[in-house]
């Protein structure tokens, strides 16, 4: 059964109160928070002081994804407003290792987040040291997009990795994940599915979680 983390970029932001209060009801495990800088992507979202907000009401797993470069420098802050996984970009990194020993530190889960572009083989080296790989299922900056249909590829070749090396690293999908898609995305070896229109545009999104977690 997959893990449910809904995106807190696909909220009503007038509300967000009510909107973590409905995550807190539902049956989801995540809350997916995604952070934009404008310069790694094209766009800006929220940064920490929304997010020491948020998980001050928060009761699930403050999930953290910065869509931004140099992580480093902000990974304690991150740290200090609630994250308890937090995810950093493969492409944002050139001292990757040194950046996960970072949050690994301060007792966070570090996840290693990967654009569609990026072949699953740079991971190899890596893997060991994380509990998170995110797969870009999009390209990074925008909600509201359409699955990449290769990404499924990636999927199952980074589950074969995982699963002949015994580690135990959780594979996040993020982006363009549907009720319609989901079940093909868990078969071919997802552990966590990022949810954003899916739920926060739902007319019954509690439901529309609960219905995500029956696949």
């Amino acid at each position: 059964m997959a893990i449910i983390a809904p995106s807190l970029l696909a909220a009503d932001f007038l509300h967000l109160e009510r909107e973590c209060t409905m995550v807190n009801a539902s049956e989801a495990e995540w809350l997916h928070l995604d952070v934009m800088d404008g310069r790694f992507v094209p766009n800006i979202s929220f940064g920490l002081p929304v997010i020491e907000m948020v998980t001050r009401i928060n009761k699930k797993i403050s999930d953290v994804h910065l869509m931004i470069v140099e992580p480093e420098k902000y990974i304690g802050a991150f740290k200090a407003a609630g994250a308890q996984v937090l995810s950093i970009h493969l492409e944002a990194c050139p001292h990757l290792h040194r950046n996960i020993e970072q949050i690994r530190s301060l007792g966070m889960d570090a996840g290693v987040a990967v654009n569609p572009h990026s072949p699953i083989d740079l991971l190899k080296d890596i893997l060991h040291d994380i509990q998170v790989v995110n797969l870009m299922s999009v390209n990074p900056g925008f909600g509201g997009q359409k699955f990449i249909p290769h990404t499924l590829v990636k999927i199952k070749l980074l589950r074969r990795m995982i699963d002949e090396k015994g580690m135990n690293v959780k594979i996040q999908i993020d982006g363009g994940v549907t009720v319609e898609n989901a079940a093909e995305i868990i078969a071919a070896g997802a552990d966590v599915l990022v949810v954003g229109n899916t739920v926060f545009k739902s007319s019954d999104p509690i439901s529309t979680i609960h219905r995500l977690k029956q696949l």
